[in-house]
């Protein structure tokens, strides 16, 4: 966790520039710290790993077969804002959305950015690998563009579903896959929902400049921290109605608009996300509240082994069933997670693995 100390200032300077001033700052970084699991103390090393990295670190942004939701989830977020994320965090030396170059221009500026090497490479979309003819960028095939910038690269995130596991296009034709289908000797760190969550993007950046590691990571290499330690069932503001027996059948019924969305598709019993605590639009809303049953996106079933999306999952029980009762099927649901709750002892020895000495900035 070194940092210059000149690196520091100018950083904490270019922030203050936007509007940013380093009190909110380090606010901001001990808060992505908690939500990591890491204790507070380390939003200080954090805003200063980060304030150095101001205008500097590189990024590369890439996308494949995607709907760009992730860029505009990134892009409208609120708190921290765009030009925080984009424009004073980070030096996003590619990225064929938000850049101001075309043709090209925008090939060229991606051919000097892999050339360097040393950057965080993005990935936004799925990669098709069925045939190279279904996604080509400057007439050659996606997946070895990908493959090129991956080699180079310091770490690489997969931002959203498509990117961490094939997502939505993993269900056609092209053989959509995720980015550790390519980049199969990298650090790969995946980051699943749909569209990606930017509090999530923005916690797993910093811990990367601060500690130059991906955080705990689970077997299927998303941070232990977002998606591990919470099941959505667990904390959905709807258990209580499914603890009951109370199940919406009719979308139209008032009198049962808040009850469990079991039988409308709710993959929450299988979905691992720390979307109930952390919600998205700073901290706005989210998808159950919302009255949406869970998809589960962050998952890698999502989205051909979760459909159709509101038909009531087979391999759930339906309550009464067998005589089972719901209190019954959700000890049922519990066991079928419970190889999960090792992580937890992840993230309690996190802190530990860390040095605690900090640089005075």
């Amino acid at each position: 966790m070194t940092a210059n100390r000149e690196q520091v200032a100018a950083g904490f300077a270019a922030l203050a520039r936007r509007g940013i001033s380093r009190r909110s700052f380090i606010q901001l970084c001990t808060a992505m710290a908690v939500a990591l699991g890491l204790e507070g103390k380390y939003g200080l090393p954090m805003a200063r790993a980060a304030a150095a990295a101001v205008g500097k670190k590189p990024v590369v942004w890439m996308q494949g077969q995607g709907c760009t939701g992730c860029t505009t989830s990134l892009l409208s977020s609120f708190d921290p804002g765009p030009a925080e994320i984009v424009l004073d965090l980070l030096s996003i030396r590619f990225h064929p959305t938000i850049m101001a170059g075309a043709g090209e221009v925008a090939v060229e500026a991606w051919r000097e950015a892999v050339a360097q090497g040393g950057y965080l490479l993005v990935l936004e979309g799925s990669i098709p690998t069925a045939d190279p003819r279904f996604a080509t960028v400057d007439g050659q095939p996606f997946a070895h563009q990908f493959a090129e910038a991956a080699a180079r690269a310091e770490v690489v995130v997969a931002a959203g579903s498509c990117a961490s596991f094939g997502g939505i296009p993993r269900a056609g034709i092209t053989g959509a896959a995720g980015a550790q289908a390519i980049a199969k000797d990298r650090v790969v760190i995946n980051l699943p929902s749909c569209p990606v969550k930017p509090t999530r993007l923005l916690g797993t950046l910093l811990y990367y400049l601060t500690f130059k590691e991906a955080p705990p990571l689970d077997e299927h290499r998303r941070p232990v921290p977002y998606y591990r330690r919470f099941l959505q069932h667990d904390s959905c503001p709807r258990r209580g109605h499914f603890e009951q027996g109370e199940f919406l059948q009719d979308w139209n019924d008032p009198d049962t608009a808040d009850w469990c969305l079991l039988y409308k598709g709710c993959k929450g019993p299988l979905t691992y996300t720390d979307c109930p605590r952390i919600w998205w639009n700073d901290g706005v809303n989210y998808c159950i509240r919302a009255g949406s049953p869970c998809s589960g996106c962050t998952q890698p079933e999502f989205y051909d082994q979760f459909s159709p999306l509101y038909l009531k999952q087979e391999n759930l029980p339906a309550p009464g069933i067998l005589g089972m009762s719901a209190p019954v099927m959700a000890k049922g649901i519990a066991a079928l997670t419970a190889s999960g709750v090792a992580a937890h002892a992840l993230v309690r020895a996190m802190g530990g693995k860390k040095s605690e000495k900090e640089d005075e900035a």
